[in-house]
């Protein structure tokens, strides 16, 4: 009966296969078990799977042993580090009653799960850092975007402005200025009428032949009614 490997070092979450052969001088079709045993500190071995001639495969949660004749395979699922240990397997013939041939130790180093890597991790950083900086390039090409629509708005707003105050009937911010007093001065034509003294007589041989007369009526701002605006008013 042979077992091997001889020696096993995987990580914990894996499985660990070992294949244990037997030949037999006289195989006259007599039938047989083979177990597993599981030995730690070279304390007290402990069975922990067997498989009859004619059975295919047994499997249990922890162990699966399939049949490939004169090969045995055992695979030990799951690993944890408690799993380290010497592991061999026994041959038990009933032909020969009380007979057992045993195989040799091979040995299995369950080794802490390892760690993710720094070159798994990079990806990830990588690719946040990625995100970021999309977000961080469309964030600012949103700002610039909206600086020129307010820069636009905003010129268009001034002008439109400027357009309407140098428009005739358009706003004006300056304030407007009322325009000064300047008293103007009316001129008024009437008639004037010389009332002559009848009293005074004065001699026609010294009375020029052409006679003229100025005045120069300034009046109230209350017009004297004349002659003339008096018919005027009445009609």
């Amino acid at each position: 009966v042979t077992f091997f490997p001889a020696t096993l070092t995987l990580p914990a979450g894996g499985s660990a296969t070992f294949f244990c052969n037997i030949s037999m001088e006289n195989d006259s079709g007599s039938e047989y078990s083979l177990n597993w045993y599981k030995e730690i500190n070279h304390s007290q071995p402990q069975k922990i799977a067997e498989i009859s001639r004619n059975k295919p495969q047994t499997k249990t949660e922890k162990y699966l042993v399939t049949n490939h004749t004169p090969a045995f395979k055992i695979e030990i699922l799951n690993l944890h580090q408690n799993d380290s240990g010497s592991y061999y397997c026994g041959l038990i013939t009933f032909f020969e009653p009380d007979k057992v041939m045993e195989s040799r130790r091979s040995h299995l180093v369950v080794t802490a799960a390892p760690e993710k890597t720094n070159a798994t991790d990079e990806p990830e950083v990588e690719e946040g850092s990625s995100t970021d900086h999309i977000k961080a390039v469309l964030l600012g090409i949103l700002l610039l975007a909206g600086a020129v629509v307010l820069l636009i708005f905003g010129y268009l707003t001034v002008t439109k402005w400027e357009k309407m105050m140098n428009c005739p009937g358009g706003f004006s911010l300056q304030k407007e200025e009322k325009p000064p007093v300047v008293s103007v001065s009316t001129v008024d034509y009437g008639v004037l009428e010389f009332q002559l003294d009848q009293c005074a007589q004065v001699p026609s041989e010294t009375r020029p032949v052409d006679q003229t007369e100025y005045a120069t009526i300034v009046f109230p701002e209350e017009k004297p009614i004349t002659p003339e605006r008096g018919k005027k008013h009445q009609d």
